[in-house]
């Protein structure tokens, strides 16, 4: 069963600048719209597809940390990352005349992805995946 949530936002700016601070595991907490992400522990300077990165989280006051690994990584198209969970975090970037259309999504098809469910992490995600694409807007145009 596929149990996916995604926005969609239309940027003026060309996809190469968007995926530049995608791609940069440094702007994770700049871009995070769910306000989970303390700091980044460890990463290479850019991702690339296999790259694996760590960041402190908070979530429901409590600390914890992420290691995650890419992938899906085509440069200035896609990029996504999972944890142990397997629950896959993607952004899809489609160009034309320097205006990119930008697709967030949050897989959460694997089995135990049911029991996110009742502590409202699709709805949470849906908002905070709205607010990131939002903050990815601000910091390219501004």
């Amino acid at each position: 069963m596929t149990r996916r949530i995604s926005a969609t936002r239309t940027i003026h700016a060309p996809a190469a600048t968007i995926f530049d601070l995608l791609a940069d595991p440094r702007q994770h907490v700049r871009l995070d719209g769910s306000g989970m992400i303390s700091q980044l522990k460890s990463s290479p300077d850019r991702l690339f597809l296999g790259a694996k990165f760590a960041m402190h989280m908070k979530d429901f006051g409590v600390p914890y940390v992420t290691n995650n690994v890419v992938v899906d990584f085509v440069e200035n198209k896609s990029i996504a990352w999972h944890h142990f969970s397997q629950f896959v975090w993607r952004y899809d970037l489609n160009e034309v005349d320097d205006v990119t259309t930008v697709t967030e999504s949050f897989d959460y098809s694997p089995p135990w992805g049911v029991f996110i469910i009742p502590l409202g992490f699709p709805k949470r995600n849906e908002v905070a995946i709205r607010k990131s694409l939002e903050q990815l807007e601000k910091a390219v145009t501004s």
